[in-house]
């Protein structure tokens, strides 16, 4: 039979490890992220990137869809969102600041590693249209990317270096089969694009989450996750959600049905 402060100090020991079990799987899964081994955007171009903030400053990436409708990752909404910063490639520099006036996400969502990480932000306001603010076209109906077909992410997210950049940064990345991509990611849920992380340094890091993965001059995919802690090197996908997957309700929100 066990002493009583046997069985005490058993019970910590226990405890210890479930902590420890418990950050090291939180650690193998990043909400998405920053730029790795990209490069400063051009100004003037990419006029759709919104860096989606709260009372703190940046948090998430977003996109531009409508005059007054962002899209970003339905994970973003843990961190209490207030608003959105329009037309700044340098979130130092002057920018035109717009209150979130609701949220609205993907209504099977319940977290990241289940899929259907996409929320649409209604603003409170609409944008004025100009040479610092565009919208980006979604695709019309249901796509399947091609296997490497060069892409785009972007976003204000950590760099290689782990550094938090001002400047909005672009890197190039290759589709990855979905089939592969299971293979790395075994519990990967439906509807999503993988792409770049994986037999590459290039990809997205932390607090890039929330941007578009741009095909052909279409967002086509919302920045959801990557291997946490493992930007420099990446050895998993980088993991999108497929925005075609939900285009009708996307379709819907516009019109004001749901």
């Amino acid at each position: 039979m066990l002493l009583p402060e046997t069985v005490h100090r058993l019970a910590n020991i226990m405890h210890g490890l479930q902590k420890l079990l418990l950050f090291h799987l939180l650690a193998c899964l990043g909400h998405g992220s920053a730029i790795i081994h990209g490069e400063k955007a051009a100004k003037n171009s990419m006029l759709y990137m919104v860096s989606v903030q709260n009372k703190q400053g940046h948090i998430c990436g977003g996109f531009l869809i409508t005059e007054d409708f962002v899209v970003t990752a339905a994970h973003c909404d843990n961190e209490n969102l207030t608003h959105v910063v329009l037309g700044s490639h340098n979130l130092n520099d002057h920018h035109e600041k717009i209150e979130i006036k609701k949220s609205i996400k993907f209504e099977n969502y319940r977290n990241v590693q289940r899929g259907d990480d996409i929320m649409l932000l209604k603003l409170s306001r609409k944008v004025q249209l100009d040479r610092t603010a565009q919208i980006i076209q979604l695709p019309h109906a249901e796509i399947k990317l091609q296997k490497d077909k060069v892409c785009q992410v972007a976003g204000w997210g950590f760099t290689e270096n782990y550094a938090l950049p001002n400047e909005l940064r672009v890197v190039n990345v290759s589709v990855i089969q979905y089939q592969l991509c299971k293979k790395k990611w075994p519990n990967l849920p439906d509807n999503v694009i993988c792409a770049g992380g994986y037999r590459t340094n290039k990809g997205f890091c932390q607090r890039d989450s929330g941007g578009p993965l741009v095909c052909n001059g279409f967002a086509v995919g919302v920045v959801s996750f990557n291997k946490n802690l493992n930007c420099k090197y990446p050895d998993a996908p980088n993991v999108y959600t497929d925005i075609s997957k939900y285009r009708q309700w996307i379709d819907k929100i516009l019109r004001g049905v749901i």
